[in-house]
């Protein structure tokens, strides 16, 4: 099973760093919602290379990381090499090979960013949990509406529409799915919790963008040449937009989670 993100698997989270203690503020926030259970059995699906992951296998959680990507995985297994074992599983998390009320949370941090449709990964999500004591629970970092990244990205899909009419749109599309499956999730829901885990302070660039998104997945399956055009276009335009490629912008990034619970699956 080939992914997008094998071939960048080493460097993710170099492209992706997040503070030590965002990562593990994740983990205490989810095990604070599941105190009520002596020793809940964890599911993370787009468990990646352990970003989130690592300290529940760290802790000695029962946890189960998946991920399409092999190479991802194998990053979330040198990572535990010489310490804490964890247990990783390839698969597609629109048809696990879990049975049905297998685990008593489902974690789901990051993961519609790439999804054509989001309703096999939360079907699927919803079979495996054990209800009703157990929640599905979406993470996502949030950066400011009109932060650097953002006017970038929003730069970005532009100059991807133009050059690929659809493609820009892609992102759009996957931001407007999971808030789909909020809404999802939320109406089917017996209770919702909404948290802030964590804010941090971080300094942002248009250089750093041009450099993390070089080599993203998301450019993965396009013609070498239009991703080269359009970050060349983009390089172009924030130059004149913020005078040099150099320019630091001081943002607060946050991690929000949704956890739901159901009276039953």
């Amino acid at each position: 099973m080939a992914s997008p993100y094998d071939p960048m698997a080493e460097r993710f989270e170099r492209q992706r760093a997040l503070p030590d203690g965002v990562v593990r503020s994740v983990r205490g926030a989810v095990m604070a919602a599941l105190k009520h259970l002596d020793r809940p059995r964890l599911l993370d699906l787009g468990a990646g290379g352990g970003r989130f992951g690592w300290p529940f296998v760290a802790a000695g959680d029962d946890y189960v990381g998946v991920d399409l990507s092999a190479g991802m995985l194998r990053v979330f297994a040198d990572r535990c090499a010489g310490g804490a074992r964890a247990m990783l599983v390839q698969a597609n998390g629109g048809a696990l090979p879990f049975p049905d009320a297998s685990f008593d949370a489902v974690l789901l941090i990051a993961v519609f960013g790439d999804l054509s449709d989001w309703r096999p990964l939360v079907g699927e999500a919803r079979r495996v949990l054990r209800s009703p004591r157990g929640a599905i629970i979406i993470g996502r970092t949030g950066a400011p509406d009109h932060g650097i990244d953002e006017r970038m990205r929003q730069c970005l899909d532009t100059l991807l529409e133009e050059r690929m009419p659809g493609l820009g749109m892609r992102r759009r599309r996957s931001v407007a799915g999971r808030e789909e499956a909020v809404r999802y999730l939320a109406a089917a829901a017996s209770a919702t919790t909404e948290l802030t885990v964590a804010n941090w302070s971080v300094e942002r660039s248009p250089r750093a963008f041009l450099d993390r998104h070089a080599g993203g997945a998301r450019f993965s399956r396009l013609p070498r040449a239009i991703v080269e055009d359009a970050l060349r276009a983009l390089g172009e335009w924030a130059q004149t937009e913020f005078g040099t490629l150099e320019a630091g912008f001081a943002e607060t990034h946050c991690f929000d989670m949704r956890l739901f619970r159901f009276a039953r699956g």
